[in-house]
């Protein structure tokens, strides 16, 4: 597929230029509240912005894989006659997939793989065992608002009704001694886990709102590092957000953390996860109930053993799982995870607004208590009022 160039429109809907030399691109993943490490290419090796169906050009040396793939975007019949449809973002792999195998493997959902790599994404659905048909797969970039955008138009082109987002994918960079940026000039981890997903929910709202099936959901998945209120989350760098002035100034490239600080990756990730959790709340507060959306977070165990750890140094890559497994007793498979949140999709016990969801071996599902900066709704709605401005969506 060929390279595209951003727009200057989506330089002015982000309220900053982008910084060319500092632009780097991320695979976003589905991540587990433990981590999501990616691969990255540079902007100029960008992948294009519309794809409602896999069409690899005869010259391309994966043509032939390509064309071995039928689309299934389009819808056939009218809303209410097809299935309940939940958009999952970074679903090729990890606990993204294995949510979206569950819902699927149920009969009763389709689901919209919404991924960088539409290749990688059909490949897994296959390997994976997701029947044809429950699934499709529609491009999105989430380190990029000109694809965010381009996505919400290329989904609502395909006739699909919407009864559930899932904003799951993410980036964690834990060994970046560099911050790396977005192609509107953000650092990944708030552009991608956040500020990308930020924009995505809120394009989506309406669509949501007007469910077939009248129980719609917005889920965002958080993270127990990004809440101070456990021990995990107490392990250094901890999450804070300080005053925000960091984001407010557009995540600066000399101080590119939202508080303002020095770049830490570890911290980015977690501090995007804060922001995160935020979001479930302010879109509680402000759209429960005059949408009828639930919106809730959850966080659905340490997935210690994935391929997502392959950033991350190498002894701990091989003394995590054991650890998780014996010692911490925190360990969780990624399909295990998977079935929990597609359990927080689905499940009509699981249909509290503002609620933030964990799982305990004995007792199965539970609400679980946000940290004190989470629930601080002030720095909150603060930091929904710097949000919009920065993906366009205010002035």
């Amino acid at each position: 597929m060929s390279s595209t160039k951003l727009s200057s429109a989506s330089a002015q809907a982000s309220g900053k230029a982008p910084r060319a030399a500092q632009v780097m691109r991320a695979s976003a993943r589905g991540a587990s509240a433990c981590a999501a490490p990616l691969a990255f290419k540079p902007a100029s090796a960008r992948a294009p912005l519309v794809v409602l169906a896999a069409a690899a050009t005869a010259s391309s040396p994966s043509s032939s894989l390509a064309d071995k793939f039928v689309p299934n975007a389009v819808a056939r019949v009218p809303p209410t006659q097809q299935k309940q449809t939940a958009i999952i973002t970074g679903a090729s792999s990890g606990l993204g997939l294995n949510a979206a195998k569950a819902l699927a493997a149920t009969g009763e959902w389709h689901v919209v793989m919404a991924c960088r790599d539409f290749l990688k994404a059909e490949k897994a659905a296959k390997a994976i065992g997701m029947p044809a048909g429950s699934y499709s797969v529609l491009h999105l970039d989430l380190s990029s608002l000109e694809s965010v955008r381009q996505f919400v138009s290329n989904f609502k082109a395909t006739g699909r009704r919407l009864d559930a987002l899932v904003c799951n994918a993410a980036v964690y960079l834990p060994t970046a001694k560099e911050p790396r940026f977005t192609a509107d000039g953000f650092e990944l981890s708030v552009g991608t886990n956040h500020l990308g997903h930020f924009l995505l929910s809120n394009l989506l709202l309406e669509d949501l709102k007007n469910a077939p099936n009248k129980q719609p959901r917005c889920i965002i998945v958080g993270s127990i590092t990004g809440n101070t209120n456990t021990l995990a989350g107490n392990v250094p760098p901890k999450a804070n957000l300080g005053d925000l002035s960091g984001l407010a100034a557009g995540v600066p490239a000399g101080n590119p953390m939202m508080d303002g600080m020095e770049f830490n990756g570890a911290k980015a990730y977690k501090d995007s996860k804060v922001a995160c959790m935020m979001t479930v709340r302010q879109m509680h507060q402000r759209f429960h109930e005059s949408t009828g959306v639930t919106f809730a977070s959850l966080y659905p165990g340490c997935i210690a053993e994935t391929g997502l750890f392959r950033e991350h140094y190498g002894l701990f890559k091989t003394l995590f799982p054991p650890f998780q497994k014996y010692v911490t007793k925190g360990y969780v498979s990624e399909e295990e995870a998977g079935r929990r949140l597609a359990q927080v999709v689905s499940d009509p016990k699981l249909d509290k607004s503002g609620a933030y969801w964990s799982w305990s071996s004995s007792t199965g599902s539970f609400e679980n208590q946000v940290s004190e900066e989470v629930a601080d709704d002030s720095k909150a709605s603060k930091l929904w009022d710097i949000s919009a401005k920065l993906v366009g969506l205010s002035a």
